[in-house]
């Protein structure tokens, strides 16, 4: 079984997620990671895996694994 996403998928991550977008952590499958549910930090680029790579707020530069992993976007009102 693929665990990895479609060329589709990864195309429609990175037009939701475009450098400079604001995300907040909801879950992280990483047991040995500083990050924390509601950490926000800031999209540097997507990979051709679907991970996301941001500058988290708190000094990390660890990224959100597609299907394992879980960030929002944060919408300004």
């Amino acid at each position: 079984m693929n665990k990895f996403p479609s060329r589709e998928t990864v195309i429609h991550l990175r037009s939701q997620y475009p450098r400079g977008t604001r995300v907040q952590l909801v879950h992280m499958n990483d047991p040995y990671s500083s990050l924390k549910p509601g950490d926000q930090g800031t999209v540097e680029f997507i990979d051709d895996i679907g991970t996301i790579f941001c500058n988290w707020d708190n000094g990390s530069t660890l990224g959100v694994v597609y299907g394992e992993d879980y960030a929002v976007k944060i919408i300004k009102d």
